[in-house]
């Protein structure tokens, strides 16, 4: 039987999603718990992967289970188990074919810059001093993301995928008091892709590069053309969507 899992984590801790040889991981974490509390070998299949720090406010992920399980008890059994910088939103049953990551139909991010120094926000933030960006202008590079598909410039170099086509279908600068917050949507994302932009279109903000330059970064598809990386601790993985069928026993008692 399958089961998805909602979840959220601060990334702080952790280097990153996927598990790995040697660091600790947020699926470490989980499967560790997963396999502790059934009694059998479990693994977890994740909605994509964040990097080293960075943080999800939803996450989904799927196991299957041999045996057919209480889901509000395991939820509680595994939060209790879990360290408090990650926590079970929901669980629930699905179909045996629904897959966390190949059935999701967008994801979404946003990355949050503190201008000025907030104690507060240090682990969730990028602190800068500057407070003068121009948000017009950097809204404006924004609006262009939608008429590109090709992202090389801000994909992680030596990565191993088959195309660098991202569909982009919303991407806007917003500020609140002293937060700067960059929302993006899309079906899916390069490896360190919202990063690159947010570092690339800060440049814009502070007047360093223009809007054609901007452009021509895109169509350069070169990622030493493109702004340094944002840091990660900025970075949250806020929203993924599926169709509703995925959904369907979620609120099912009857099972």
């Amino acid at each position: 039987m399958r089961y998805f899992i909602e979840l959220s984590y601060n990334g702080k801790n952790y280097h990153g999603w996927q598990r790995q040889p040697n660091e600790i991981s947020v699926q470490e974490k989980i499967e560790e718990g997963l396999s502790l509390l059934l009694s059998e070998t479990i693994s977890v299949v994740g909605c994509g992967r964040t990097d080293s720090g960075v943080h999800a406010s939803q996450f989904y992920l799927h196991f299957d289970s041999s045996t057919k399980v209480d889901e509000e008890n395991l939820k509680f059994k595994l939060n209790a188990f879990l360290p408090e910088s990650i926590a079970i939103i929901a669980m629930f049953m699905v179909e045996d074919g629904v897959h966390a990551r190949f059935d999701a139909l967008s994801r979404s991010y946003e990355y949050r810059v503190s201008l000025g120094k907030n104690p507060f926000l240090i682990d969730t933030t990028w602190q800068v001093l500057n407070k003068n960006f121009d948000i017009e202008k950097m809204n404006e590079a924004a609006k262009i993301l939608n008429d590109y598909q090709n992202f090389k410039c801000f994909s992680r170099s030596k990565t191993d995928v088959k195309t660098y086509n991202c569909t982009i279908t919303n991407a806007i600068w917003k500020k609140e008091e002293n937060l700067l917050i960059f929302q993006i949507t899309a079906n899916r994302f390069l490896r360190n892709m919202v990063r690159a932009i947010v570092g690339t279109m800060l440049n814009i903000g502070a007047n360093k590069i223009s809007i054609d330059d901007f452009n021509r970064i895109i169509e350069s598809k070169d990622r030493t053309k493109a702004g340094a990386s944002a840091k990660a601790k900025g970075l949250f993985l806020t929203q993924i969507t599926y169709q509703k069928k995925v959904f369907k026993y979620k609120n099912d008692k009857t099972r």
